[in-house]
């Protein structure tokens, strides 16, 4: 999927995403594609997105 997604933002065939891509472009598909889904969900809600975390994961973080 990630070869897919690449190809498709940047206007690249598959085999050459495989050919010239490298872990870094991962890295920044990634925070670009969580920073594009944060902002739809925002928009079609009209409030911010909070992350759901467990009661013993929140209990874990406060620990630390």
């Amino acid at each position: 999927m990630q070869i897919d997604t690449l190809g498709k933002r940047y206007g690249l065939l598959p085999s050459e995403v495989i050919t010239r891509a490298d872990s870094f472009d991962l890295y920044i598909m990634d925070a670009a594609l969580t920073f594009e889904n944060y902002h739809n969900e925002k928009n079609s809600t009209g409030k911010e997105p909070v992350p759901e975390y467990s009661t013993d994961e929140l209990l874990e973080l406060k620990g630390k």
